[in-house]
């Protein structure tokens, strides 16, 4: 074989082991290749889920406690329910506090998902209908009434299309600057995050 088609034959196969060595599938012998590293917004926002899942599982089990209303559908059944299983709840989590379903890294996490979407095209005509929907100086607490006559804004698609998809039994809302997980079911503030604007 000459010089010149040793070269050929032994630039991919240089190649090739530098794409293996740089991706740790070949390694020197006696040497487990290391993994690679786990994205950190997706291990958070794993993390998130699984405690909105054990949220889900709390609510069916005080949900469950309690008799279903009439089935003429009279309002005033449905909402002495709805205030029953807030009740219930508010029992169930009298030891919550800030972080027990959003951590740290999740309120971070979901300022960075928010900033990109408020950074886009439509970001500044999105943040205005967000604010647009004030509701006052709304007390906020975690485990807690929303209060009564305080309607609930609206989000816009563009900002749940970012954010990960939750249950029924939560929903995502804004109360001016802040946003906060709310179980509708019950009018109750489940998790709040502060400063969602960039």
């Amino acid at each position: 074989m000459t010089n010149a088609r040793r070269r050929v034959f032994r630039l991919p196969l240089l190649a090739a082991m530098v794409v293996l060595f740089a991706a740790g599938v070949w390694a020197a012998p006696g040497h487990t290749p290391q993994p690679p590293p786990v994205n950190a917004d997706a291990a958070t926002i794993a993390d998130f889920m699984k405690r909105v899942d054990a949220y889900l599982v709390l609510h069916k089990k005080v949900e469950s406690m309690l008799q279903e209303p009439s089935g003429d559908g009279r309002p005033e059944d449905v909402v002495e329910h709805q205030r029953a299983f807030a009740k219930l709840m508010l029992k169930e989590r009298a030891s919550a506090k800030p972080g027990d379903i959003m951590t740290k890294p999740m309120r971070n996490v979901v300022r960075r998902l928010l900033a990109n979407v408020f950074r886009g095209a439509e970001g500044r005509q999105i943040k205005h209908s967000i604010l647009d929907e004030y509701t006052g100086n709304v007390p906020l607490q975690i485990n807690s009434h929303y209060p009564e006559n305080t309607p609930f804004s609206t989000v816009p698609p563009q900002i749940l299309q970012g954010l990960p998809k939750l249950p029924d039994v939560l929903a995502y809302r804004f109360v001016g600057k802040r946003m906060i997980l709310l179980d509708p079911h019950g009018r109750l503030i489940v998790e709040i995050v502060d400063r969602v604007f960039p």
